[in-house]
C-alpha cells in the first residue's frame, strides 16, 4: 500500500502545482496588467515597473489560498481520470485498493492541503497583502482611502464613549486625520480631537498636532460654550490596536483568524454589529477543509470507463464544479449578510452543500456500480 499511496500522491502533488502554477501565472500577468495604468502618473513617478513587480509578487498568497481548493480538485479529476483511462487504477483495484481505501488515501492528501490552505490564509497572505499595500502607497506618494468618510471605530470604557473616525493610512503606515468623539453616559459630545496625524504604540496612540474641542453645552444658554486648545503632541490611551483599524479600513478577508475574532469580540462589546465579520470569519475556518471536500468529489472520476474518449471534458467538468464552488461560497456571504443568516451556517452551507454531491457521486459511481 506504501507503493499505492507514493504513486497517487506524487501524481497527484504534481498535477495540483502545475494547475496552481498556471493559474497563478494567469493572475499575475493580470494583476501586473492592471497595475500599468498607476505606472508613470505625475503624483506617483516613485512607482515603476520594479515597483509594480513587486507589489503583484505579494499578492501571490492571496490568490492562492483563494485558488487551492480549485486546483486540489482539478489536479486530482486529471489524476485519477488518466489512471482510469490508462487503466492503472484498474490494475490498482485488483492489487487490493478498494474503494474505502482509495477514499482513505486521498482524505491523507486532502488534510495535507487543509493545513497549507490553513498557513497560507492565516500568516502568510495577510502579512504580504499588508505589505504590499504599504510599499504601494510609499512609493506612489498616496493613501489608502477608505470611501469618502474613512473608516469608523467605536470603543466604550465604562460609562464613557468614543467613536474614533480615520480617515487613511499614511505612506510611513500612520494614520491621517484622525476624529476621536468622546460621548458622556447620557450619550452627549463631550469632547472632540481633532488629529492631523497618529501612531498606534502598543496601549494608545501617540497624536500629533492636536485640536481639543471641550463642549460645554448643556448649562444654561448663557454660560453654554466650546473651548478650543492646541497641543502639539498627545497620548490617548485606547484598546484599539493596529489589526483593528487594518480590519476597518483594508478587507476583511484579508486578515487572519485571531484578528477577525479580536475585532469582533472588540464589535461586540461595544455594542455594535459584528454580522459581516462573523461570516467572514467562519468562512476562515471552513474555507480550508473544501480541500477534503474536493479529493471526494475527484475520487469517482477513478471509477468512470472511457477508453478511446480524452480526459479534457473531465477536466473542464472540474474547473466548472470549482468554479461554481467558489461563486457559491462568495453568493451565500453577501445572502447570509443581508438576510441576517446565521454566520457559521452560511459560511459552512457551501461545504455542506458539495460534501453530499460528492458522497452522493462517491455512492451511485463507486459503491452501487
Amino acid at each position: 500500500m506504501k507503493t499505492i499511496r507514493r504513486l497517487i500522491y506524487v501524481e497527484a502533488l504534481k498535477a495540483v502545482a502545475f494547475v496552481t502554477l498556471g493559474f497563478l501565472s494567469l493572475f499575475f500577468f493580470f494583476d501586473f496588467v492592471d497595475e500599468l495604468q498607476s505606472i508613470g502618473k505625475p503624483e506617483s513617478l516613485a512607482y515603476g515597473p520594479a515597483q509594480a513587480l513587486v507589489y503583484v509578487t505579494l499578492l501571490i498568497p492571496s490568490h492562492l489560498y483563494e485558488l487551492l481548493p480549485i486546483t486540489v480538485l482539478i489536479g486530482c479529476i486529471f489524476v485519477m481520470a488518466r489512471l482510469a483511462q490508462s487503466s492503472e487504477y484498474t490494475i490498482l483495484r485488483t492489487s487490493g485498493l478498494g474503494p474505502w481505501r482509495a477514499l482513505r488515501t486521498l482524505l491523507l492528501l486532502g488534510v495535507g492541503f487543509v493545513f497549507l490552505t490553513f498557513a497560507i490564509g492565516d500568516y502568510i497572505a495577510p502579512a504580504s497583502e499588508r505589505t504590499g499595500q504599504l510599499l504601494k502607497s510609499r512609493y506612489q506618494g498616496t493613501f489608502s482611502l477608505v470611501g469618502n468618510t474613512g473608516a469608523w471605530l467605536k470603543e466604550k470604557r465604562g460609562n464613557v464613549s468614543y467613536a474614533v473616525n480615520v480617515v487613511s493610512i499614511s505612506r510611513d503606515g500612520s494614520l491621517r486625520n484622525a476624529r476621536i468623539f468622546e460621548f458622556d453616559e447620557k450619550g452627549y459630545v463631550r469632547r472632540q480631537l481633532l488629529a492631523s496625524s497618529a501612531r498606534i504604540v502598543d496601549d494608545h496612540w501617540a497624536l500629533s498636532d492636536v485640536e481639543l474641542q471641550d463642549y460645554n453645552t448643556r448649562a444654561d444658554a448663557n454660560k453654554a460654550h466650546i473651548m478650543t486648545t492646541r497641543v502639539p503632541q498627545m497620548d490617548w490611551p485606547t484598546t484599539l490596536t493596529a489589526e483593528m483599524v487594518s480590519v476597518a479600513l483594508l478587507r476583511p478577508d484579508r486578515m487572519s483568524t485571531i484578528d477577525l475574532f479580536d475585532y469582533i469580540s472588540h464589535l461586540e462589546a461595544n455594542g455594535q454589529t459584528a454580522q459581516r465579520y462573523e461570516i467572514q470569519f467562519w468562512r476562515k475556518v471552513f474555507y480550508p477543509l473544501s480541500c477534503l471536500v474536493m479529493v471526494v468529489l475527484a475520487l469517482p472520476f477513478a471509477y468512470l470507463h472511457f477508453r478511446q474518449t480524452g480526459i479534457t471534458t473531465y477536466v473542464f467538468g472540474g474547473v466548472m464544479i470549482g468554479i461554481s464552488f467558489f461563486l457559491l461560497n462568495n453568493v451565500f456571504g453577501y445572502l447570509g449578510n443581508l438576510s441576517n443568516w446565521s454566520p457559521w451556517l452560511t459560511a459552512a452551507a457551501p461545504g455542506l452543500i458539495y460534501s453530499v454531491m460528492s458522497l452522493a457521486a462517491f455512492s451511485w459511481l463507486v459503491l452501487r456500480r
